[in-house]
């Protein structure tokens, strides 16, 4: 694990390498990895076995509305991405962010769209 100078971003990286210990995303169920930087949130469905992207989605060009809503159109947004790729159930992997807010967002407008998890 890198260090970091910020401890918050420390203490968030290993709550995160904790959770890829016990997350793995596979051809059948890939991971579904959320980022949140302090402007913007990213998705990523992620097969893990042959450690290729299958979907993306940000919330970069969405504009007007609050982060939240913007997380929650990220969430739909990546849903309808992993559907043309065949892709019906992920597993979440909320980066070690609390599931709380946007990343709750997030997950909540995949599940809206129609992602199992």
């Amino acid at each position: 694990m890198k260090t970091l100078q910020n401890p918050k971003t420390q203490k968030r990286v290993r709550r995160h390498t904790r959770i890829r210990a016990k997350i793995f995303g596979t051809k059948d169920k890939p991971r579904l990895s959320v980022y949140r930087s302090n402007k913007f949130i990213y998705a990523q469905v992620i097969n893990d076995e042959k450690g290729i992207t299958l979907a993306s989605a940000s919330d970069k060009a969405g504009k007007g509305k609050t982060k939240t809503d913007r997380a929650l159109e990220v969430g739909k947004i990546i849903a309808e991405e992993a559907k043309k790729q065949k892709v019906k159930d992920v597993v979440f992997d909320r980066g070690g962010f609390i599931y709380t807010g946007r990343v709750r967002a997030v997950a909540e407008g995949a599940r809206e769209a129609g992602l199992k998890f």
